[in-house]
């Protein structure tokens, strides 16, 4: 009987340690050459999880409880390296600090395709940068208008290689149904990718529900989609210098430009002459302009109406960042525009100069 009883507790141990396996993520690994590196990190979006020290040989193990696969990053000084950890597998990782954009993962497939992702997004970031230090070469003795022109021939290169990415990146997604393919996703860019990023947040709404980077993807997405391209421009009112109340919903009718911009913002005071030109002549085919100042100073912001000579209707409720809008219209700096349909429907979002330009002379003529 004693036999019987011994036998069945090895059975039910073995049970219990199988099913606690299968509701645990792990990944052990070495990290050659750390240097002063003594602690790997771990995080889940933009908050850390947990850090274990380097131990003999520069080794490391992390465990973690979980019912399903979650997306996180490795980080080693400066470095950080995406993983998916899926409960019961064993994972390991080893990198080279001298060399640390090389790396091998084993044991998890899904990690394996962010590694092989990860050349995309390099080519991008390389891009980015590149072009970035090639526009500050090139504006050296360049005179402001120089340099605005200089601005928008950059942008439209930036924004051309940000679509190749655009696309590369849905190809992927594409591909990989998966959290791999939502790393993917979360890498692009919502001035550029805004209805990519909105179309996957709905395909997923009820995956993934035990990954906190994924709900707050989801959350942005909503909130972008508040605001996207062809959705009711939220309403809101404010006074004119003589104080009057206008509404946004009086423009209904015009393709209107509303300008967030203030008094004190020399990108906007720098912008506002190609709005003055534009305005002169597309005024008489259905475009106009509503300035939304973020000024608290009301002699500031008349004296820069006057002295920029805008001579559409300005409002403002004086309150500069602490302004409603802020929130409302997610503005996080100026110079900021939308411009808004005759249907009250948001037609584009922060379009200057040649873009502005360009976009005008297709939609009125």
């Amino acid at each position: 009987m004693k036999t019987v009883r011994f036998v069945l507790g090895i059975i039910a141990l073995t049970v219990l340690w199988s099913c606690s396996q299968k509701d645990v993520i792990s990944i052990s690994g070495q990290i050659n050459n750390p240097g002063n590196i003594k602690v790997v990190a771990f995080y889940e979006g933009d908050r850390k999880l947990d850090s274990v020290f380097l131990g003999d040989q520069n080794k490391f193990k992390f465990e973690r409880q979980a019912t399903q696969p979650r997306l996180l990053s490795v980080e080693l000084g400066k470095n950080r390296y995406p993983i998916i950890l899926t409960p019961g597998e064993k994972t390991e990782f080893v990198t080279d600090l001298q060399n640390p954009e090389q790396y091998d993962i084993v044991g998890s497939e899904l990690s394996s395709k962010l590694k092989e992702f990860a050349p995309v997004k390099r080519r991008k970031e390389f891009i980015q940068d590149s072009l970035q230090s090639s526009f500050v070469k090139a504006t050296a003795g360049k005179t402001e208008i120089e340099i605005e022109n200089l601005r928008s021939e950059y942008l439209t290169s930036f924004k051309e290689e940000l679509s190749y990415y655009t696309k590369k990146v849905v190809e992927f997604a594409t591909q990989n149904q998966n959290l791999a393919g939502f790393y993917a996703i979360s890498t692009l860019d919502p001035d550029i990718a805004e209805q990519e990023i909105i179309a996957y947040a709905e395909q997923i709404h009820d995956q993934f529900g035990e990954n906190r980077y994924v709900n707050q993807f989801k959350d942005e997405a909503a909130k972008l989609k508040r605001l996207a391209v062809g959705q009711p421009a939220p309403e809101f009112e404010a006074y004119t210098p003589d104080n009057k109340v206008v509404k946004l919903s009086d423009y209904r009718g015009k393709l209107t430009l509303v300008d967030f911009w203030a008094s004190w913002c020399v990108p906007c005071r720098k912008e506002n002459p190609n709005i003055v030109r534009l305005y002169n002549q597309y005024k008489d085919n259905g475009f106009t302009v509503l300035g939304v100042s973020f000024d608290n100073n009301p002699g500031s912001w008349m004296r820069a109406i006057e002295e920029d000579e805008l001579m559409w209707t300005n409002i403002s409720d004086l309150k500069a960042w602490s302004s409603d809008l802020v929130l409302t219209y997610r503005i996080k700096a100026i110079p900021a525009s939308v411009l808004v349909d005759a249907n009250g429907n948001i037609a584009a979002k922060n379009l200057r100069g040649k873009e502005l330009e360009d976009f005008l002379n297709k939609a009125l003529n």
